[in-house]
């Protein structure tokens, strides 16, 4: 089952400038680069609806770190997709 598309997720260069949030079926996610030290990752971190990042409780929010290149974005599509499936119920009994 493929929730997330890697077609969903914007370019590399949209995400150096800015975050990717958006959502399926209960699942909402959201995608920016993270700078610490010299590294750069790409941080994702998934949670259910109906509330944005910013409102939602962290012991809801799940959180995993890829590299900061294609390869990762295809990674971090893979672990979404993986996420939803752990957590299907939560996310479809959201609302």
């Amino acid at each position: 089952m493929h929730v997330v598309q890697r077609e969903d997720i914007l370019s590399m260069e949209y995400l150096k400038k800015t975050e990717f949030t958006g959502c399926h079926k209960g699942m909402r996610y959201r995608l920016w680069q993270d700078v610490s030290g010299e590294d750069k990752v790409l941080r994702v971190c998934v949670w259910p609806e109906p509330l944005n990042y910013y409102y939602t409780s962290e012991e809801k929010k799940s959180f995993h770190d890829f590299s900061f290149s294609e390869d990762g974005v295809v990674d971090a599509v893979a672990w979404m997709n993986d996420t939803y499936i752990d957590r299907r119920s939560e996310f479809e009994n959201a609302w």
